[in-house]
């Protein structure tokens, strides 16, 4: 199976996840709201030449996803606009604690195969709560 498609595959399946958690919370009397976090990244340069360039992506998590002893986040959102977009769909990694009881997610993969080629992303979410 190619990177492109583990990509899209592994987007399918988060977003999969995401609407099962959503569907799970229809009545906020059963569940309270958990935090979020935000994020703001460069995908990795792609392709060769003239048509090299790179994309950037923000936005906010999903709530917390309870993983074994810690809790990972969704993120679901498309890059900016060039003369193409790509989605964004992944996990990310547990919690990585910064101090003050803070913590923040590493999160890595690819972008979606749009226009002929993938992105790969590496980066940290901001920390939750920033000014509590």
């Amino acid at each position: 199976m190619s990177k492109a498609q583990k990509g899209r595959e592994n987007y399918e399946r988060k977003k999969s996840q995401k609407e099962e958690q959503s569907n799970k919370k229809t009545n906020s009397e059963e569940s309270e709201q958990t935090h979020v976090h935000e994020f703001l990244a460069s995908t990795k340069l792609a392709e060769e030449g003239e048509d090299r360039h790179n994309h950037r992506f923000a936005g906010v998590t999903s709530e917390v996803i309870p993983k074994g002893d810690s809790h990972v986040h969704v993120i679901l959102t498309n890059t900016d606009f060039l003369d193409h977009h790509h989605e964004v769909g992944i996990q990310t990694g547990p919690a990585i604690p910064v101090g003050n009881g803070k913590h923040v997610h590493f999160v890595k993969g690819i972008t979606t195969l749009d226009d002929g080629h993938v992105h790969e992303l590496e980066f940290a979410t901001l920390i939750e709560k920033p000014l509590v």
